[in-house]
């Protein structure tokens, strides 16, 4: 499973890149917001950055303008996924953008049968909201595993991205379910690091280590 840190920090994709578990970045308008007003230098900044997928986001609303601002931001790197929110209207134009080979990420997706139209067009990246599922007291994870299923099912290419995770839980059983990838905040990331049994071991093996008297583990006697 992969790994996508969802932000457009810099400093954050730098701190994590090195540790070798980030597969990718999600990137959004909300996000994008809080990083300055070059969004362009971010953007390519951060493909720069990472190795793997980098999902930026459309803010144009009419689709004559949502499928011109697709080719442009799918032509700053490689490794460019560009994201579109699903509505009916864009449908004509993730169909046309996928067919021209440019690689798509639907976003907000709240349903299987919104799941299923895109699978359908030959996206590269599903992406269900389980946070805000769960704020309007519908079971995010419920829908998870029903795509994840419908998937493998029907053998669409889709992947599965698991996004809106607010907390622990939610990646466990993203994990769990199978889904391809979980966008995951850098927050989230932090607190995954931490487990009190491994710090109390980790404790336990230097007060043992102390107690022989000795600095290098294979030096002399």
């Amino acid at each position: 499973m992969k790994i996508f840190l969802d932000t457009a920090n810099r400093e954050m994709i730098e701190r994590w890149i090195p540790t070798g578990i980030i597969d990718g970045v999600t990137t959004n308008p909300s996000l994008l917001s809080k990083e300055g007003k070059d969004t362009r230098q971010v953007l390519l900044d951060i493909c720069e950055m990472v190795p793997g997928d980098v999902s930026i986001e459309v803010v144009k609303k009419d689709p004559v303008d949502v499928y011109k601002q697709s080719k442009e931001i799918a032509a700053l790197a490689d490794n460019v996924v560009v994201k579109i929110p699903f509505a009916f209207e864009y449908l004509p134009v993730i169909a046309k953008l996928t067919q021209e080979g440019v690689r798509i990420n639907v976003t907000l997706i709240f349903s299987l049968l919104q799941a299923l139209m895109v699978a359908k067009l030959g996206v590269t990246y599903i992406s269900p909201f389980i946070g805000r599922l769960d704020d309007i007291d519908v079971n995010g994870l419920d829908l998870i595993h029903k795509l994840v299923h419908m998937v493998e099912q029907y053998s669409f290419a889709s992947q599965i991205l698991a996004a809106s995770i607010r907390h622990v839980m939610h990646l466990h059983e993203s994990v769990l379910a199978g889904v391809d990838v979980a966008t995951v905040p850098p927050k989230l990331l932090d607190q995954l690091m931490s487990h009190p049994l491994t710090l109390d071991g980790i404790r336990k093996f230097d007060d043992d280590w102390k107690k022989l008297g000795k600095q290098e583990l294979l030096g002399a006697k």
